[in-house]
């Protein structure tokens, strides 16, 4: 069986990618996207690890609201000249193509959203395919899988960085609330996570 396959028997045909964004606020259907990364994984039957990332400094779109408190806490320049940021439906198109390349590579059928507290981010996913009428969506449209639920389950913590401590996962508190350091750590628990649960004879299932 190649590791394609070996993807979508563990995920029920779905691929999961982890995602993480940074935002101009909490509204997904008015607020900008400033910054989107994601993680594409790989799985040979033994172990889920991280394969290949995604990362984008996005341009805020026209009209969508950028709250100050909320630039203040992710520390993002929106006009930033060094951002080197691409249009909000550019950066969707591109990111959807290597998704869909990267489940068809894995033999499944549709990507799945993995993120911490994966309904905000998921929201804003499906909300910016929708106001950027970018077809072909991915993802599944309301199904994800929420590593703070995963890591209450396993770890006994919902906090990401109290979560990647327990788990023995290395958290540098200076780097957090950007999309790029938060999907690689998101991603590094969740797959700590599904290989742990292997490794105590929860998968396969008997």
């Amino acid at each position: 069986m190649s590791e394609g396959t070996q993807i979508a028997g563990r995920f029920r045909g779905y691929l999961p990618v982890v995602v993480d964004l940074e935002t101009g606020g909490f509204n997904p259907n008015g607020d900008a996207i400033l910054e989107l990364a994601a993680v594409l994984l790989s799985y040979d039957g033994a172990r889920l690890q991280n394969n290949h990332v995604l990362h984008y400094h996005v341009a805020p779109l026209p009209g969508t609201n950028m709250d100050p408190a909320s630039l203040r806490f992710n520390g993002i320049d929106p006009y930033h000249p060094l951002r080197k940021a691409r249009a909000e439906p550019e950066v969707f198109q591109d990111f959807f193509r290597e998704v869909r390349k990267a489940v068809k590579n894995g033999g499944c059928n549709r990507a799945i959203i993995v993120a911490h507290n994966a309904a905000f981010d998921h929201q804003f996913i499906m909300s910016g395919a929708n106001r950027n009428a970018i077809k072909r969506n991915p993802f599944h449209p309301f199904s994800f899988i929420d590593t703070a639920s995963l890591a209450a389950v396993a770890l006994g913590q919902t906090v990401l960085s109290q979560a990647c401590g327990s788990a023995g996962i290395a958290y540098d508190s200076n780097e957090a609330h950007s999309a790029l350091y938060d999907a690689e750590v998101t991603a590094a628990l969740f797959c700590s996570i599904v290989n742990r649960w292997q490794d105590l004879g929860g998968w396969p299932l008997r």
